[in-house]
């Protein structure tokens, strides 16, 4: 159960029922009160920061091979995607053992296939399609929010709810832009935020996780 306390919120995922006001305060709170200070331990955020950032790349090479209709690069894309799910599988198993990553492995690939439902059906316009890889995210996401929560007394499932939730939306403005063909530099806005996001994330994912386990996260 406390594997999935090192691996954070990939999973990212989803349309949680609060609030929006509430579930866009929350992870902006979180990340505010971790930045206050110097991290404790600099070379676990530095690593979380780099796991989270390969998914986000990955996704959104993903994304830009669908909206291409490049199949190659898809599977290369989608390929790169597990990948970084095993790595970070593969690290929790390093603090926990073989079974606890593969137990995340299995959040990791949920959320993994509500983005990949998510992307597809956007690129094809299919507004049922969308709607039920959102609400696939949901249930994923709030599994993972009260994992989490339950793992690590450092963290409340209403601030991760919110965290997840906020990456989520990142991912759906992401996709809609693109295949809309927003104009570039709106783009590259969104671009820069979803990577802001997810690094206050990780970061928050890093403080709670340098707390609970102060020697081992050095």
């Amino acid at each position: 159960m406390k594997s999935l306390s090192i691996a954070c919120a990939l999973a990212l995922g989803l349309a949680i029922a609060a609030p929006a006001s509430v579930l866009a305060a929350q992870p902006a709170q979180a990340a505010a009160s971790a930045s206050a200070t110097a991290p404790a331990a600099p070379q676990l955020h530095q690593a979380m920061r780099s796991l989270w950032h390969g998914h986000i790349v990955a996704t959104r090479d993903y994304a830009l091979a669908v909206h291409a209709g490049n199949q190659a690069d898809e599977k290369k894309s989608a390929d790169a995607v597990v990948a970084n799910a095993k790595q970070i599988s593969n690290a929790v198993a390093g603090f926990y053992g073989q079974a606890a990553g593969d137990g995340l492995l299995k959040l990791l690939a949920g959320h993994w296939g509500g983005v990949k439902a998510l992307t597809d059906t956007t690129k094809a316009g299919n507004t049922a399609g969308e709607q039920k890889a959102m609400n696939d995210l949901a249930a994923n996401g709030t599994a993972i929010a009260k994992f989490l929560a339950g793992a690590n007394p450092n963290w409340t499932e209403g601030a991760l709810q919110g965290a997840l939730m906020m990456h989520v939306n990142d991912h759906k403005t992401q996709l809609d832009e693109m295949m809309s063909n927003a104009p570039a530099a709106q783009q590259a806005k969104s671009w820069t935020e979803m990577q802001h996001h997810m690094n206050m994330i990780a970061d928050v994912l890093a403080d709670g996780i340098a707390k609970q386990f102060p020697n081992k996260a050095h």
